[in-house]
Formats: C-alpha cells, structure tokens, sequence
C-alpha cells in the first residue's frame, strides 16, 4: 500500500511564513508536523536519533565495564560471553519481519516510532562491533576496533543527512529568532 503525501518533492519551497512565540508549544508542534509528518520522514528522525543515543549509551557503559565502575557487568550465561551485536541483531531481524507485515509502516504513529526506534539502537548495537563480524576476532578494544568506528561514522552520516534535510533546522532557528525579537 503506498503511502501518500501533499507534498511534490521537486516543488519549490513555500515562502517564509512568520512564526511567532504567541503559543511556542503550538508553533513547534506545526514546524515538527510540517517536517515529519510524513510517517518515512519521521521513522528516518526517529531511527537517527535512537541510533546515535544508542551507539554513545553503549560505548559509556562498554568503557564502565572495562573500567569495573558501576553496576555493568558483561553478559557470560555458562561462561559464553554474549556481545552486545546480538541484540542488535535481533532488533534488527524483528524490525525486518515487522516491517515486511507493513507493521509500522502504514499503521498507528506510535508502531512508526517504536519499530523505528528499535531499528536505530538495533544498527547502533550491530555497527559499534562491526569489526568483529569484519575480523571474527574480538578486538573491540584494539586498533582494528576502529573500523566499528569507521562504521558507525558512516551510517550515521547517512542517517543524519536523511532527517535534516529539508529545513526544518532552518525553520526552527527562523523561529527562535523571531522569538528573540518578540522579547
């Protein structure tokens, strides 16, 4: 089932309307909608930010572990250590068969959101041990640990590059300016 917008991607952008700090929870509100409201939009913003959050939660409690600080301890069931690309993966494969059913593609915003936030944190967790899966040796701690790095720059400059076009960082800070003004 296709999804459809009002809006023409080669259209040119609609003039500058003035924003004003009269109701700013309502101004934000329609600059949001005016950005994401298409659901694709959105799951691109939601996925973004879920995967960057996710990669630098991840990364503070990987560095906590190794450190012996705070109440992270490794995963080892029977003395198997379980890496955390695992349940990165199984986020993703869930997603994956979630999305082939159209669940969270066509449905209710809040299956939009969650799926989308799964798929992020699910990309973070995979990518950030890219390097084992690349070398099948872990060396999350070593040189060659980098490229999980290099991965993780890499999507995540695809995802981020996804979500902010368009202008809505443009119009959000027309509208801080003009809430400057107003005072």
């Amino acid at each position: 089932m296709a999804i459809v917008t009002d809006v023409d991607p080669q259209a040119p952008p609609e003039p500058a309307e003035p924003l004003s700090w009269a109701d700013p929870e309502r101004d934000v509100r329609a600059l949001y909608y005016k950005h994401f409201g298409d659901r694709r939009r959105e799951r691109q913003l939601f996925s973004s930010a879920a995967f960057f959050l996710t990669f630098a939660a991840v990364r503070l409690i990987t560095h906590a572990i190794r450190a012996e600080r705070g109440p992270f301890r490794n995963i080892t069931p029977g003395g198997r250590h379980i890496h955390h690309m695992t349940f990165g993966i199984i986020g993703l494969l869930s997603v994956g068969y979630l999305w082939l059913l159209e669940v969270g593609t066509d449905e209710a915003r809040w299956t939009s959101r969650v799926t989308s936030l799964v798929f992020g944190s699910g990309a973070a967790l995979t990518l950030d041990e890219f390097a084992l899966w690349l070398n099948l040796a872990d060396d999350y701690w070593t040189v060659q640990g980098r490229e999980s790095i290099d991965a993780v720059t890499l999507f995540g400059a695809l995802l981020s590059l996804s979500v902010l076009g368009r202008g809505f960082l443009r119009d959000l800070a027309r509208l801080g300016r003009g809430r400057a003004r107003a005072q």
